[in-house]
């Protein structure tokens, strides 16, 4: 009976991949635990007692939990939950005023062709390098003759000025992905074109609206330079200009708790949505990547 050869030095290969997956998990744990100790310390300091809370040098671990940072900031000027509602109003009508308007904007630049197209398309694309700061004063302008200065909505509108640019671009290349076919089909079935984009397209490029719907609740609730000149009513407050003064406290003085605890409380909803649509979310930043 003849043996069958060995295949040459298997051993030392299975070691080095092994050894390069020991390196690639502990380098993924390295950053995980680097992008999550901020968040622990966070966490762990909004439920300090206040006079540990602000002790020097800090200390990681509380001597035991409380709650007073967080009923500290809830009896806060109007209340936590006015600047919450604020903040929540703010971001729903940017989000819904967003994602229509980019599904039909993006709906308009992948399907219709007319002049100019591709150069509009790239002067609007353009228009996400302009520094924010720049054109505080023209939308100060605008506002105060629209008679929305100082609202909520006029604040809204601003937030959607700006994402409306990222979103068209995203929703442009939801729609490149879908094969034509999928709407010859509809028309020939004798869909409108209300039908076709509602009941036919938008489930296809849900994905795409999802994230849309994402960067823009992302972009309107930790806005803070645009909220803290557009608002002059303190009652209309969004929960960053709040935690501003919060954190200037009375007489200079800082209660780092309740700082912490705003913090915590801003955080939760961004990590809640972003864990419960994440797969919306990478879909639909992936769409139309590969045309």
């Amino acid at each position: 009976m003849r043996a069958h050869p060995l295949p040459a030095h298997p051993l030392p290969r299975r070691r080095r991949a092994a050894t390069v997956n020991t390196l690639y998990y502990a380098l993924c744990v390295l950053l995980v635990a680097v992008f999550l100790f901020p968040i622990l310390w966070s966490a762990l300091t909004s439920l300090k007692p206040p006079s540990e809370a602000a002790a020097t040098p800090p200390t990681l671990w509380p001597s035991h939990l409380v709650l007073d940072n967080y009923a500290t900031l809830a009896g806060y000027g109007a209340g936590l939950v006015r600047y919450v509602g604020n903040s929540l109003l703010v971001a729903v009508i940017t989000i819904v005023l967003t994602s229509i308007l980019s599904l039909l904007g993006g709906y308009g630049f992948s399907r219709f062709q007319f002049v100019g197209r591709n150069v509009l398309f790239v002067v609007m694309l353009a228009t996400l390098m302009i520094p924010f700061q720049s054109i505080l004063t023209p939308l100060y302008l605008i506002l105060r003759a629209i008679h929305l200065q100082d609202t909520l909505l006029g604040l809204a509108l601003v937030y959607t000025t700006f994402q409306l640019p990222f979103a068209i671009f995203v929703m442009r290349n939801s729609f490149d992905s879908v094969p034509r076919e999928i709407e010859e089909a509809a028309l020939i079935d004798g869909c409108s074109s209300v039908t076709l984009l509602t009941r036919v397209m938008f489930p296809v490029v849900l994905p795409g609206v999802v994230t849309v719907a994402l960067f823009a609740f992302f972009g309107s609730w930790n806005e803070f330079l645009a909220a803290l000149i557009f608002l002059n009513d303190s009652d209309k407050y969004t929960l960053p200009v709040m935690l501003l003064n919060v954190q200037s406290g009375l007489y200079g003085s800082v209660d780092w708790g309740a700082v912490q605890a705003g913090m915590m409380l801003s955080m939760l909803p961004c990590i809640a949505l972003f864990l419960f649509l994440q797969r919306y979310y990478l879909s639909g930043l992936t769409q139309g990547a590969v045309k």
